[in-house]
């Protein structure tokens, strides 16, 4: 193929001396290749370049830190996280009352609260022929054990389902007006 571009202008570099491959190196630069600076370095000096130096810090800068602040809203609540979360916390909720509950009739049967308080009421009560209302035998741990269990699982069903609609009815209302606003701030 011929070249029909004409006569080619030469590079000012090339036109002389030998290509980049071809040149020999310098007898004077031994050493590693430092590429040019924008700033000089800390060991040059000021005086070499007229004042031109490293950049110090500012002296006027602030010794407390600034506290970043961010105004987020809360525009939705998902009601299946909102259900999930409810159900733990009831949950631990119940288990937490039936705990409490053991102890504190335990507490109680010790200190003799209803030997004490059954007495009396098998005393208010009897008559002649009957002896009266047993107090003791009705308020025995297991039965109130029982009554407590009853109680969580009711509590546990019904705070789920409550915390449940106040999701629906919280996703609502913020529909309407944007939903709450929070500000929340960085600790220091």
């Amino acid at each position: 193929m011929t070249d029909t571009r004409g006569p080619q202008p030469q590079y000012e570099g090339y036109a002389n001396g030998p290509l980049p491959g071809e040149r020999e190196p310098a007898q004077g630069t031994a050493g590693p290749y430092h590429p040019p600076q924008a700033y000089e370095s800390p060991a040059s000096g000021r005086g070499a370049t007229g004042g031109q130096g490293v950049r110090l810090p500012r002296t006027g800068a602030r010794t407390t830190p600034r506290t970043r602040k961010a105004r987020l809203r809360v525009s939705k609540a998902d009601p299946w996280s909102v259900m999930k979360v409810s159900f733990l916390l009831s949950i631990a909720l119940g288990i937490c009352t039936v705990v409490a509950a053991a102890v504190l009739w335990m507490v109680m049967d010790a200190m003799g609260v209803f030997s004490t308080v059954g007495g009396t009421i098998s005393e208010a009560t009897g008559s002649n022929e009957s002896n009266g209302f047993d107090l003791q035998s009705f308020l025995s741990l297991p039965r109130v054990l029982i009554f407590t269990s009853v109680i969580a699982v009711i509590d546990v069903v019904l705070a789920t389902a409550l915390a449940t609609l106040g999701a629906f009815i919280y996703n609502l209302s913020a529909g309407f007006v944007g939903g709450v606003e929070l500000t929340l701030a960085e600790d220091e």
